[in-house]
């Protein structure tokens, strides 16, 4: 498995630390949890997902974003769906974060 994330602040410019994160895999009409964690003081995530989760498919990475921008953040969790073609490969999804709006994209 290798998947990794990092939450940036660009108001402030630094990591966002202690942001809750969980996995989940599309399964059905539904989603199934893989995964959950808190990035680090670097405001990343990484080794946090088990092999037995990991695999080709359609993915659901959800940031606690309120747990950083306080009670009243306008966008308080962001999720970001993403596809698996090649289990093998890395893929890292960063989140650009600000009081009103977010960006991400494939990372290497």
């Amino acid at each position: 498995m290798s998947l990794s994330t990092h939450v940036l602040d660009n108001a402030t410019g630094e990591p966002a630390r202690g942001v809750p994160v969980r996995l989940e895999r599309r399964s059905g009409d539904g989603w199934t949890p893989v995964a959950a964690g808190r990035t680090d003081t670097d405001g990343r995530l990484r080794d946090w997902v088990p092999d037995a989760g990991w695999g080709a498919g359609t993915y659901r990475l959800v940031f606690d974003t309120a747990a950083h921008l306080g009670p009243d953040a306008f966008f308080p969790e962001v999720a970001v769906v993403f596809q698996v073609a090649d289990a093998g490969r890395h893929y890292h999804v960063p989140l650009l974060l600000s009081p009103y709006g977010y960006t991400t994209y494939r990372g290497s």
